[in-house]
Formats: C-alpha cells, structure tokens, sequence
C-alpha cells in the first residue's frame, strides 16, 4: 500500500473522513500530498491516526492531544509527555466525579417530600440550610439501605 486515499484511512481506523479532515485542520496531522486534488496518506499516519484515537480514548481534549503530538520539545519522550497531561487531566477527572457523585447523591435522595405542590416544595427548599438538606439526603439514604438489606 504505497498510499491511500482519506476514505481507505478512514476505514481502516474505522473513523470518518470528516474527522481526518478536522485533525488536519486541527494541527494534529500533517498535510497530506496531493496527487490530482486527492489526498494521499502514506501507511505512517495510519499508527499517528490511532495515537490520537489512543488520546482522545483517554479523555483529552483536541487542545490536549496537539499538546502531545507537537507541544513538547522533539527530545521529549512520548510517556513523558502523556505522564504530563496525565496528571492534569487525573485531577480534573477527580473534580468531576466528585460533582457527579453530588448528583447521584442529589438524584437518589431528593423530592421524598410529600408537599402537595411546587410552590410549598420550594418554600421548604428555600428554608432548609444546606447542612439541612444533606442529613436528610443522608437519612434517606440509611433508610434505603436498611429496608434493602433482609
């Protein structure tokens, strides 16, 4: 396979020809020769295009991912370079967990009330301090779990 055309690359990584295109235009390929207006990829992009899936797998943004095509010095190595945007990215991973736990916890126990209307709901609501509401988050919760254990 001396070269390909953008819709055999695409196939092959089982991507769309508009996503090449984008990475293109995103700085994360390089631009491809052109033989009678045709792009043309040699068999090299092929580990490249499955380096930025890899990358993208993994959660970082397009920003993230030319960081670690082309935001580092030549000499850096690439677990270097992913040990980097690694962390920083573990980190936010952590922040938003913690906000999608506060939202299961949310999910899961609010609206047990037995207001007869929005307007009485949002008066409590509005009454309750947030220390209120989370124990009795917690509280449901408890009982949850000891009606569900037998």
């Amino acid at each position: 396979m001396s070269s390909m055309s953008i819709g055999q690359v695409a196939r092959i990584c089982g991507l769309a020809p508009s996503a090449i295109r984008y990475y293109e235009k995103a700085g994360l390929l390089p631009r491809p020769m052109r033989v009678s207006s045709q792009r043309r990829y040699d068999a090299q992009l092929l580990g490249r295009l499955r380096l930025l899936q890899v990358a993208r797998a993994a959660g970082f943004t397009i920003a993230e991912t030319r960081t670690f095509v082309s935001g580092f010095s030549a000499t850096t190595p690439p677990a270097v370079r992913w040990r980097s945007l690694a962390r920083r990215k573990l980190a936010e991973i952590e922040t938003q967990m913690g906000q999608l736990q506060r939202m299961k916890t949310l999910l899961e126990s609010s609206f047990h009330c037995h207001c007869l209307s929005i307007e009485d709901c949002a008066r409590l609501i509005g009454e309750a301090t947030p220390v209120d509401a989370a124990r009795r988050g917690q509280r449901a919760r408890k009982a949850r779990q000891g009606s569900g254990s037998a």
